[in-house]
């Protein structure tokens, strides 16, 4: 057993897992909605393309892999570990957004996205960021989000810039991708920075 802190929880203990995980309206009619077992073809298929695959290491064999994979994101938001969205758009899956590495007593979180290659150029990732971060920062209690991309990665770090998240320093070598180890950029947005403009 832990050792009881010295400090109160940024975030009591039970405050996500007390409800289901909330279904999030992001700006141009997006919707950020729980993963459902009909997704894993489009889940499965936005893994086989070349960008997705070069910055996610981490990826599923099969349909029935990102079924367990699903589940697993369901234990997650019982043992408040994180919390994994579908990025609709009319009812299609156009992307992915995530809070890993959940910790209830500094109320930090990490964040993750990617958008499928037809809906690229429109804001989407921006858009699903914003929508998470204002629910996290605001309601839910959150102080602080985090996230981490490759230096090589333009993309990531204009969708993490747009969406109020400053570039707080670069952490060598500390990621491996297909091609080698990456300088990662480390992106937060807290709390005390305020809503976005």
């Amino acid at each position: 057993m832990a050792p009881p802190l010295s400090t109160a929880p940024a975030i009591s203990a039970g405050t996500l897992a007390r409800a289901p995980q909330p279904v999030l309206a992001a700006v141009g009619d997006l919707l950020l909605r729980p993963w459902e077992a009909i997704d894993a073809a489009v889940f499965l298929a936005a893994y086989r393309d070349p960008e997705i695959q070069h910055w996610h290491t981490r990826q599923p064999a099969s349909e029935d892999e990102v079924r367990e994979w699903f589940d697993q994101y369901r234990s997650d938001w019982a043992r408040e570990k994180g919390g994994h969205w579908a990025v609709t758009h009319g009812g299609g899956v156009v992307g992915r957004i995530a809070m890993r590495g959940i910790d209830l007593d500094d109320g930090v979180a990490g964040c993750a996205y990617w958008v499928l290659p037809s809906a690229r150029g429109a804001g989407v990732a921006t858009r699903a960021l914003t929508a998470l971060s204002g629910w996290a920062l605001g309601e839910t209690g959150f102080h602080r989000l985090e996230l981490d991309h490759s230096t090589r990665n333009g993309a990531s770090c204009r969708v993490a810039a747009r969406s109020g998240f400053r570039l707080e320093g670069t952490k060598r070598s500390a990621a491996v991708h297909a091609d080698g180890r990456h300088d990662m950029h480390l992106h937060a947005r807290v709390r005390d920075d305020g809503p976005l403009a």
